[in-house]
């Protein structure tokens, strides 16, 4: 079997796989605007890499009006790649995605370009992505930045440092969760309810502690004696 038809039926089945809503192969190729794109992105990426990049660019234009989804030709992307529901995602031309990789809509993989006396800056500047990450809806990772194997991004992080592999990140800035124990298996979103957000504990015991105060300093007031008139 051909590779890129290979690689192309990968995608297709990883529709299947992480999406309950799509039942079958032709289901996924008539009803997936995020695969759509991704075929397309395929064809495209082809086209860059034999230096025929204006028609590689105008087809990837002619995609997004179609799919929502804008994906640079000069992207490198492997194989399972998932993008649910598709909606607004944007990879930019330097970012690099590795295996089984989900993305839901809204996600932007944006670059850092800096202007100096010199030009612009036109070398790497968008994230690197490990294997089997999972990055959730209206998540922005910016930079050349590398994100490592295993890890979820939750939905609307804002990721502006690299993620170790293996780790939850949620948050603006976005910041490490403190994770309990996952289900096995692909997890939507990327977020699990057992995984505790820090900062969201300390602001529950600082609440708690407030909360405490507050009832001390009510019962100190109710068993003072009243002032003589």
């Amino acid at each position: 079997m051909n590779k890129k038809f290979k690689k192309i039926l990968m995608d297709v089945d990883a529709v299947i796989e992480r999406d309950p809503a799509t039942g079958s192969r032709i289901e996924a190729l008539l009803c997936s605007a995020g695969l759509q794109a991704i075929i397309a992105y395929r064809a495209t990426h082809a086209l860059w890499k034999r230096d025929f990049k204006l028609t590689a660019r105008i087809l990837s234009q002619i995609a997004r009006f179609l799919t929502g989804v804008e994906i640079h030709p000069g992207a490198r992307i492997g194989k399972g790649f998932f993008i649910d529901h598709g909606m607004g995602v944007v990879i930019g031309e330097t970012t690099e995605i590795g295996d089984n990789v989900t993305l839901y809509h809204g996600v932007t993989l944006g670059g850092s370009t800096v202007f100096s006396n010199k030009g612009k800056n036109t070398s790497k500047r968008h994230p690197t992505i490990g294997n089997n990450v999972i990055i959730g809806a209206g998540a922005q990772i910016l930079g050349p930045i590398n994100i490592g194997n295993d890890v979820k991004v939750g939905a609307n992080a804002v990721v502006l440092k690299d993620v170790a592999s293996g780790n939850t990140v949620v948050g603006v800035p976005a910041h490490n969760v403190e994770k309990h124990k996952e289900p096995s298996g692909f997890m939507a979103y990327g977020v699990c309810p057992a995984d505790k957000d820090p900062i969201e504990c300390k602001l529950e015991q600082l609440q708690k502690e407030i909360t405490a105060l507050k009832k001390q300093n009510s019962e100190k007031k109710q068993s003072a004696p009243h002032s003589e008139k």
